[in-house]
């Protein structure tokens, strides 16, 4: 029987050992590279590739655009039967090749430096014509294909998305990309519900907002928190401001103290000064104050005015967690 674990094995270990030597090709090459992005304010950077090449170059694109590096990918092969009316003067192009000899790319450079681009290479061979045409070469060398043929792209095209996303991130930080950015460009989905969702989008209010006052007997705020369905409900005097919170955890501890809930007044057996949060405050936000403090309700302030309400089965609702 084939060792099939034995083989992936080989892969990997392949794999690693071209990615261990690849710190080598970070030099000044790459810092230029980075450079001339970030000096390109107003241009886009176009990612060209063949084959193999072409799906790397298109994930590396799709990187360099969600990380705010204006950025696409255009098929070489494309690009001369019309698509190169894509690119404009002032844009970069990054065109991918192992070998540096792609005929399909290296036919355009005619064009590209007719309209003044700027080319950066990614190639395994420096001294190809693709990487002595270029404005800049980014490196890629590796010591062997983890194909045992030596024929398949793999340890080369695991290298070509690694430089790629160094160079992304590199430029991400350069620029001060923060996560609020990187939801603008991910607005759908789970990643766009976590980044995005604020507390008020989901809050309970009005009608749905639990509330007693003080002097409210233990029965009837029982009774509003069953209602309500949160398991809890806020305290507020007739300002509508916060003084406490009476929560199901509350209502345990109560009860093995005997406490006769016919006649207590909730302002005598509530939890003063509990968490709260604003409802400007990120869902995600939101829930990592839930689970520092281990609670599975918040009440939403703003100025000290109780304006909202929501558990833990609200985030889970809305895909935050």
């Amino acid at each position: 029987m084939f060792d099939y674990r034995s083989a992936a094995l080989d892969v990997l270990k392949t794999e690693i050992a071209a990615l261990e030597q690849l710190d080598q090709y970070f030099n000044q090459d790459f810092v230029q590279a980075c450079e001339m992005i970030m000096a390109n304010k107003d241009g886009k950077v176009v990612v060209m590739g063949m084959g193999k090449s072409g799906h790397v170059g298109n994930k590396i694109a799709a990187t360099l655009a969600s990380t705010g590096t204006s950025s696409f990918f255009v098929h070489p092969g494309e690009a001369a039967h019309g698509d190169l009316g894509m690119i404009e003067s002032g844009d970069i192009v990054l065109a991918i090749s192992n070998s540096g000899e792609s005929s399909e790319i290296l036919g355009l450079f005619p064009v590209l430096k007719r309209l003044n681009i700027k080319i950066i290479s990614m190639t395994g061979k420096p001294s190809s014509n693709m990487a002595k045409l270029s404005d800049l070469h980014l490196q890629i060398t590796v010591p062997k294909e983890a194909c045992p043929i030596q024929l398949a792209p793999t340890s080369s095209t695991t290298a070509t998305l690694v430089m790629g996303d160094a160079l992304a991130m590199a430029l991400m930080q350069a620029r001060g990309f923060t996560s609020d950015d990187f939801a603008l460009s991910h607005p759908g989905g789970a990643l766009g519900r976590k980044l995005l969702l604020k507390l008020s989008d989901i809050m309970h209010t009005g009608r749905d907002l639990p509330l007693v006052t003080p002097t409210t007997v233990v029965r009837d705020a029982l009774l509003e928190i069953s209602q309500k369905g949160l398991g809890m409900t806020a305290v507020v005097d007739d300002h509508q401001l916060l003084v406490g919170i009476f929560t199901d955890g509350d209502l345990r501890r109560i009860l093995d103290k005997r406490i006769d809930i016919h006649s207590a007044l909730i302002g005598d057996v509530m939890t003063v000064n509990p968490t709260v949060a604003e409802p400007n405050m990120l869902a995600a936000e939101g829930l990592n104050l839930m689970q520092d403090k281990s609670i599975n309700g918040l009440i939403l302030c703003q100025d000290g005015k109780v304006v909202g309400a929501l558990n833990m089965h609200d985030l889970l609702k809305a895909g935050v967690m």
